[in-house]
């Protein structure tokens, strides 16, 4: 075997022969990259010059961190929490979550202030909020756990990715937009809908 390889490199075969073996795939397997770009590509977004009298639109910046040893589900209660505060408020609060979560998130959102700050123009750094926040699953990496009598079992090493999005000016008073109407028009909607009931075969 070793005399076919000298041959080979002998007669001028000078390419690389890692190439051409059936295992170079699973030698690469791990050199792939999985981490997500979409979401960094609205920082590229151009928009049209906007015309006279309507309303400005407000600068924004997406910013991510990826393959933070953390679960994906832990870290979308931390994300979920800071929705709709502002900036100054968000890290405020995050300074007394005590999960360990919270500090990835917390070095996010100051990546992202410094990059709107640098980058984007915004004048004022406390004059942003958070406009979207949430977390993706990342790499998983597969274990062997040994378990009693000889036998194996599998645990799984989690990664996930964080992403936020700030935005300039100041946030909504009601994020979700749970209720839209005065308690006085739920009041009067809900009566209406009470007197527009059909008893089924009846007068």
């Amino acid at each position: 075997m070793n005399n076919i390889f000298k041959n080979l490199l002998s007669i001028g075969y000078s390419c690389n022969l890692k190439s051409n073996l059936h295992t170079s795939q699973l030698r690469f397997a791990w050199s792939r990259d999985n981490l997500p770009k979409r979401f960094l590509e609205y920082n590229k977004k151009i928009y049209p010059p906007q015309e006279i009298g309507e309303e400005p639109r407000p600068a924004f910046v997406c910013h991510q961190k990826t393959n933070i040893k953390y679960s994906p589900e832990k870290l979308w209660y931390i994300a979920v929490f800071i929705r709709g505060m502002t900036i100054d408020e968000a890290l405020k609060q995050l300074s007394f979550v005590n999960k360990k979560g919270a500090g990835f998130v917390r070095d996010t959102i100051l990546e992202a202030q410094n990059l709107a700050i640098t980058e984007h123009n915004v004048e004022f750094k406390s004059n942003l909020w958070i406009a979207e926040s949430f977390s993706g699953k990342g790499t998983v990496i597969k274990g062997v756990r040994r378990h009693a009598r000889g036998r194996m079992g599998e645990v799984r090493y989690q990664y996930s990715h964080y992403f936020v999005r700030l935005e300039e000016g100041k946030p909504p008073k009601d994020y979700y937009n749970l209720n839209p109407l005065t308690p006085q028009q739920q009041l009067d909607k809900w009566l209406e809908n009470m007197r527009e009931r059909k008893i089924i075969n009846s007068y």
